[in-house]
């Protein structure tokens, strides 16, 4: 078949169960590797991630629960595991769930119940996976929204795109919404089961353990490179990577293998690429900021997103659905648009595009009252019309906590932004924020470094 389901390590010292384990999960499409003991399942899961580990409880060198403590040292399990004893005690069971344990099978195994738990792990796991380090947004759009000719022509180039297995380079302005094209690229794929995962500003020292992993003894810390295996990798803004990472992940690329931090053996990369950047990335090339080599290898199928204020037939279809989706999702009340407002929000410019818009949509709804919202709130939403307001002034006493303080760090964050230039390493030093946590304090907030600049 095409892509295997998910890779799966199979730990006991009876050849039988081993064999048989590995049979009936082969017939189901699952990549699977066996072992016989602790120190050849190290061996495999330093080789080869797994996605999902049987594990027996008892064996020759060491046993289940030792291997499993040593695995969920100071750090959650990154895979599930099952652990299977057919000596089932219930301590033993116990013991293992207190350890991250899955779930536990009794020997003689249940085929049916065999396959059920595994497929059920694997779900968990990897919604766990996509969501970890993301403030729950509105879940991905599965179809870009518009029905106007520039985003069906660009839905039908992304439906063929998703076809093949080259990599994508998608382009356009901030908040075009590139990643909502990446994840409709994977939802289109013969990867969709596979995991979609997205690093996003791949700067400072952490970004190559991020994305490459790292050992330390019997210490593995996977990487993107490895979590995306039989899925899409999403680079989220190439233009910031530092070029000894460009040259790193390039070498990923071309041998399609790597080395994890410290590591000795080389870890087989199989997934497939999807990388966006807002920058005028030919531009960086020219300037020797991004690698050559690697832009011709990203820059093979060329995606480049319009921006909102070209395809304007749009706007008013968007403004509908993220009232929907907000008022479903975050239970806010339901609120319409005028006819007057719509067509004001139509003519606006968008400099902040489909972001912009799900933002300005929010905030009506959070901070108006009333059914509607008419052409004199939106102008003073959009900064039409300056709202009088002092200096002093406190946001939102009279909105729910959560609002309130997301207001103020929105505005306490623009304005530190503002004082350092747009440089989030300087904000992070100043007001003692670690800089990927604020990396990602952005994102959630909507806040693009850039643009508070030219908004002064």
């Amino acid at each position: 078949g095409g892509m295997s389901l998910a890779h799966i390590l199979v730990v006991d010292d009876e050849p039988d169960i081993r064999g048989l384990v590995k049979e009936i999960l082969e017939d189901e499409d699952y990549e699977v590797s066996v072992a016989e003991g602790a120190e050849a399942a190290r061996q495999a899961r330093r080789a080869q991630r797994p996605d999902l580990i049987l594990l027996d409880i008892w064996m020759p060198d060491t046993d289940g629960i030792t291997l499993l403590k040593e695995w969920s040292e100071g750090h959650a399990l990154d895979a599930p595991v099952i652990v299977m004893s057919g000596h089932g005690t219930v301590e033993t069971a116990v013991e293992a769930t207190r350890l991250g344990a899955y779930d536990f099978l009794e020997k003689p195994l249940s085929i049916a119940k065999l396959l059920l738990t595994v497929r059920h792990a694997l779900e968990t796991s990897r919604l766990r996976h996509e969501n970890i380090g993301l403030r729950q947004e509105i879940p991905a759009v599965t179809d870009p929204i518009g029905r106007g000719p520039a985003l069906q022509a660009l839905r039908k180039q992304a439906q063929r795109m998703a076809q093949h297995d080259t990599p994508i380079l998608i382009t356009g302005e901030s908040g075009v919404g590139k990643e909502v094209f990446a994840r409709y690229i994977h939802s289109q794929s013969n990867r969709r089961v596979g995991p979609f995962i997205r690093v996003a500003g791949m700067v400072g020292s952490d970004s190559t353990t991020e994305l490459f992993g790292a050992e330390e003894g019997t210490n593995i810390h996977f990487g993107a490179l490895e979590r995306a295996s039989g899925g899409t990798l999403f680079l989220e803004d190439i233009a910031d990577m530092e070029l000894n990472l460009q040259a790193r992940l390039l070498g990923a690329f071309h041998h399609g293998s790597f080395l994890r931090a410290s590591g000795v053996e080389p870890v087989k990369f199989s997934a497939r690429v999807i990388a966006a950047t807002s920058h005028d990335i030919a531009r960086e090339v020219e300037t020797n900021r991004f690698r050559e080599d690697l832009f011709y290898h990203l820059n093979v199928v060329p995606l480049h997103i319009p921006p909102l204020r070209e395809h304007r037939e749009d706007i008013p279809e968007l403004l509908d659905y993220y009232v929907d989706v907000l008022v479903t999702q975050e239970n806010l009340p339901y609120r319409r648009f005028t006819v007057a407002g719509k067509n004001r929000l139509r003519n606006y410019g968008w400099p902040g595009n489909v972001r912009e818009l799900k933002n300005l949509v929010q905030r009506l709804l959070i901070l108006g009252s009333g059914p509607e919202m008419d052409l004199q709130e939106i102008e003073v939403a959009i900064g039409e019309t300056p709202r009088p307001a002092a200096a002093g002034d406190l946001p939102g006493l009279d909105l729910p906590l959560k609002e309130a303080r997301e207001r103020f760090e929105r505005a306490y964050l623009e304005h530190q932004l503002k004082l350092t230039g747009g440089s989030v390493s300087k904000v992070a030093k100043k007001i003692g924020m670690e800089r990927t946590h604020l990396y990602r304090k952005l994102r959630a907030l909507g806040i693009d470094a850039k643009q508070v600049l030219s908004t002064q």
